[in-house]
């Protein structure tokens, strides 16, 4: 099967409105992240939290300031799911069991979004509205924040101070995700989705049964979901359940909100910089692994390798008739290059190598554009990389945007790269050490690659699933918290301490020898090192899984 004029037309209409909005909305997140007046509503956060946003913070206040609110959110969030059968709307749901309480207070603070359990039948819906869902808001702020700071890194000189992680965190929650949020949400109603607090309607099926369907706040949560690269479903299936994604055109519109964030952010760092070629720079190369992570999805789908795939045109097994395979393809391409992790289609049924894709996708960093924020920061660590290994190569300490890249600045970039290989690697050979893959509905390369999936996608914090395997034990639900909170916040940490290490350094003017970082040599290079890396971490454990089952 070949695409059809309408997924060409739906990819191409989608290229051109992330194109259209680049430039208006990364201008209008570049004033709402260096303004400094203050809205009535910020005034007032400020003050119950007991916040001076006239001072800023080094990268180690700054820091433990992202630490700090991230176990109290953590700790809230787990015991609001003990506690939810005594809440108002529990729709007389049991207690979250304390494991699972704990694996999903991580996920949604991780901004993972993980799921071990059907949110149908396990969450009450002020746990979801008030806790998921804001959930959904913050952790994506501070992935914002963080990007915005290392940014501020490289635009700064001579000084320590980042800003105040308290203050990015209030305006871009209220400036840029909660209006989109607003309108999103609209605009998801009107195309059908579910916003009410029902607690279920008994309706007979069309083989006689009875059957209740649960409603909810869905509209509210499923912009939030996609806009802030989260990905959690309010129902188990997710993205493919009728009320959160009825039609194609919503199927179009959540993931415009997906890629609208990190793809626009590259203009944010442009502007801070004072230089948007900057900008355009790491909005190619964001551009280039895209597309062709889209592409070769798309083409492993439709060409539909396996004998019954290639007997009936394409891979339709997992898919939703109402999209089909390219739409389908093209959803979970960018939900795993992002770290959304939604899903409208079984990742598990897709084919060998179209799985592969959704595994790479996650494990090349989610850089392509990546989540909100993390994208960003992600892909100008790995152009710092890439400045330091091109200096090498000529001879000369290397420079990125008048910043030296000195042994501090590649033992911080270096160790943010190495930290989510450990975990992917360690995590799956530990569950197979110890016998917790036979929850794995499959053996052989299969089983290998829904185990191996399931710790790419918790440790790049991305939180789809490659199904097919039980992750709702003891076991499951502790060591993928553990993999999603280290794999956040460790190489948070190394970010902002690089940041802190490019903000105190003085300006280094340009010379002969300084690589120009906005030219076509630059981005490719940038793009090469990426797959490079990936290809020398990943391709072992590829090949005994995906490639071996697609040979």
């Amino acid at each position: 099967m070949t695409m059809t004029t309408a997924g060409v037309i739906f990819i191409v209409t989608l290229v051109a409105a992330l194109v259209a909005v680049y430039r208006p909305f990364g201008d209008y997140m570049f004033r709402a992240v260096s303004g400094t007046k203050q809205s009535l509503a910020e005034r007032g956060v400020y003050r119950l939290v007991g916040v001076n946003p006239a001072a800023e913070q080094t990268w180690g206040v700054y820091a433990r300031s992202v630490l700090a609110f991230s176990a109290v959110s953590i700790l809230f969030l787990y015991l609001f799911q003990r506690v939810q059968n005594h809440l108002w709307l529990s729709l007389g749901f049991d207690p979250v069991v304390p494991h699972g309480a704990w694996n999903t207070a991580v996920s949604f603070v991780t901004n993972t979004n993980w799921q071990s359990y059907s949110g149908e039948s396990t969450m009450g819906h002020l746990v979801q509205m008030a806790g998921l869902a804001v959930q959904n808001f913050v952790s994506a702020a501070v992935g914002i924040a963080v990007a915005v700071a290392l940014v501020r890194g490289f635009a700064r000189s001579r000084t320590g101070q980042l800003g105040n992680f308290w203050v990015d965190l209030t305006r871009i929650t209220l400036r840029i995700l909660l209006p989109i949020a607003v309108l999103g949400a609209i605009a998801l109603m009107i195309g059908g989705v579910v916003q009410n607090l029902s607690a279920g309607t008994d309706v007979s099926t069309l083989t006689g049964g009875a059957q209740t369907v649960t409603g909810g706040p869905v509209a509210s949560q499923e912009v939030i979901k996609e806009l802030g690269t989260n990905g959690g479903g309010f129902y188990n299936v997710n993205s493919a359940h009728p009320f959160e994604n009825p039609t194609t055109w919503t199927n179009w519109l959540e993931i415009f909100l997906i890629l609208l964030i990190p793809f626009s952010l590259p203009r944010v760092f442009g502007r801070m910089v004072g230089q948007n070629r900057q900008g355009y720079a790491i909005a190619a190369v964001m551009g280039i692994l895209a597309f062709a992570s889209v592409a070769l999805t798309n083409v492993f789908e439709l060409a539909g390798h396996g004998t019954v795939p290639q007997a009936v045109g394409a891979a339709m097994e997992g898919k939703e008739v109402r999209f089909d395979v390219s739409n389908s393809a093209t959803f979970a391409a960018a939900t795993t290059l992002t770290s959304t992790g939604a899903v409208n289609s079984f990742h598990d049924s897709f084919t060998s190598l179209g799985g592969m894709m959704t595994m790479v996708n996650m494990m090349l960093g989610e850089v392509a554009p990546g989540g909100t924020g993390s994208g960003l920061y992600g892909l100008l660590i790995l152009a710092v990389i890439t400045v330091f290994i091109a200096g090498l190569m000529v001879g000369r300490t290397p420079e990125y945007l008048g910043k030296k890249i000195g042994s501090r600045e590649i033992k911080f970039a270096s160790l943010y790269f190495l930290i989510t290989p450990i975990l992917v690697l360690v995590g799956t050979a530990a569950a197979f050490a110890t016998g917790n893959n036979s929850t794995a509905l499959n053996v052989g390369p299969h089983g290998l690659s829904e185990v191996l999936y399931a710790f790419t996608s918790a440790s790049n914090n991305n939180g789809s699933a490659f199904a097919g395997i039980t992750v709702n034990t003891t076991w499951w639900d502790t060591a993928l918290g553990l993999c999603m909170l280290l794999g956040r916040f460790l190489p948070l940490i190394f970010v902002l301490a690089l940041a802190g290490s490019l903000a105190r350094q003085a300006p280094t003017p340009a010379s002969e020898g300084t690589l120009p970082t906005h030219r076509p040599l630059f981005i490719g290079m940038v793009v090469g090192v990426t797959v490079v890396l990936v290809a020398l971490t990943f391709l072992p454990a590829l090949a005994l899984g995906p490639l071996a089952e697609g040979l």
